[in-house]
């Protein structure tokens, strides 16, 4: 799944310099969606050529698993080039600090975006090919709206929205352990 961030890092960086040549801000909503339009959109690409459209592909919870898999690919490689620019300059403490915000804003963020994608495909797993591509749009419509929201606080509003912003990542975490639950369930009905 990181093979898609040296793909995903050259466009984010045309929007950004494209939204600069217009006099549009780094931090304002547009930038932000669509860079989080194109890191939930190549994160789901990852996982459905590698997964999704297989056979292996035979149980709900099979799109969230693949989901998670492909987020964690892509959150540690993000995170390892995010580490890098302080390792390099022997900046021991930012370097610490920068790993410690990485892991639990941006590792948790991508985890639980892609995990959205995957619970919305394993609910409509049963009702054939045609809905879950359905729910593959509408999962990765959801991601992108979640990914927006936390990129515009941790940006625009900077360290003032860092509790609240981590709290709502920690209560979406929950909130899907329990929809997974639900998907896990024997008697669970899929139509």
């Amino acid at each position: 799944m990181t093979v898609v961030l040296p793909i995903v890092l050259p466009l984010e960086k045309l929007v950004e310099v494209q939204a600069a040549l217009v006099g549009y801000p780094r931090e304002g909503l547009l930038v932000l969606m669509l860079w989080a339009f194109i890191e939930e959109t190549f994160k789901f690409a990852a996982a459905y050529v590698a997964a999704l459209h297989w056979k292996v592909f035979d149980e709900p919870l099979d799109a969230v698993v693949y989901m998670i898999t492909a987020a964690l690919g892509f959150a540690a490689l993000e995170n390892a080039l995010f580490l890098a620019s302080p390792i390099s300059d022997g900046q021991v403490f930012q370097t610490i600090i920068t790993g410690d915000l990485r892991f639990v804003g941006a590792t948790l963020l991508h985890t639980l975006s892609s995990a959205t994608v995957g619970l919305v495909i394993a609910y409509a797993f049963k009702k054939g090919a045609k809905a879950r591509r359905k729910a593959a749009i509408i999962g990765v419509i959801l991601a992108v709206a979640l990914h927006t929201v936390f990129n515009f606080f941790i940006l625009a509003k900077g360290g003032s929205a860092t509790f609240f912003v981590f709290l709502t990542l920690w209560l979406g975490v929950v909130a899907l352990l329990l929809f997974i639950e639900r998907v896990k369930r024997p008697v669970y009905k899929y139509n």
